[in-house]
C-alpha cells in the first residue's frame, strides 16, 4: 500500500483532487490529515453535543461527526485511523475506507470501553485519514455508486 506524504497531500490540494475544508496545517501529518469532532450524539442518553465537552459513560457507544468536509477524486482513497491518543483513553472504534468520489463531513462511531465516564470535546482530533491512490480511476465513483452518505452534514445515521 503507498499512502500520500504530506507534500503529495498538499500538492493534491492544489491541484483540487482532494478537499479539506476548513483545512488547518496544524492538523497535516507526515501521512495524513487528523480531523476534528464538530458533533457527538450518545444514542442511549438522548445526548447531543455541539460545543463544549460531552461525557459519555463507560461501556457505551458513541457518534462523531467531523469538522472537516472531504472531497476525494475518482483516484484516490482514504481510510480512517483511530489517533492512538483515544485508543489509550479505553476507545474501540472501527472504521471504514472513504471511496473515490465522496464528498462531506463524516460519521464515525466508537465505544468507551473505559470502567470510567469519557470527556470528549468539541474540536479535539479524533481520527487521522490517510490517502491511498487507486491503480486506475474508479468506473463508478461513490455518489455514481450508492451515494448514501454523498453530501452529509453533521451526524447521519441511517
Amino acid at each position: 500500500m503507498t499512502a500520500f506524504s504530506d507534500a503529495d497531500i498538499q500538492r493534491l490540494l492544489g491541484l483540487g483532487q482532494l478537499q479539506i475544508l476548513p483545512f488547518t496545517e496544524a492538523q497535516l501529518t507526515p501521512n495524513g490529515y487528523d480531523l476534528a469532532i464538530a458533533e457527538i450524539q450518545v444514542p442511549a442518553k438522548g445526548l447531543r453535543v455541539t460545543e463544549g465537552t460531552a461525557t459519555v459513560p463507560p461501556g457505551t457507544r458513541f457518534l462523531v461527526s467531523t469538522r472537516e468536509r472531504v472531497e476525494l477524486g475518482e483516484t484516490l482513497v482514504g481510510e480512517l485511523w483511530l489517533r492512538t491518543t483515544w485508543a489509550r483513553r479505553g476507545v474501540l472504534a472501527s472504521f471504514g475506507k472513504v471511496d473515490a468520489g465522496f464528498r462531506g463531513t463524516l460519521t464515525l462511531a466508537a465505544f468507551n470501553a473505559s470502567h470510567e465516564p469519557l470527556g470528549v470535546p468539541i474540536g479535539e482530533t479524533f481520527a487521522q485519514v490517510v490517502f491511498t491512490p487507486l491503480a486506475s480511476p474508479a468506473s463508478r465513483t461513490y455518489g455514481e455508486r450508492s451515494g448514501n452518505y454523498l453530501n452529509q452534514q453533521g451526524i447521519v445515521v441511517k
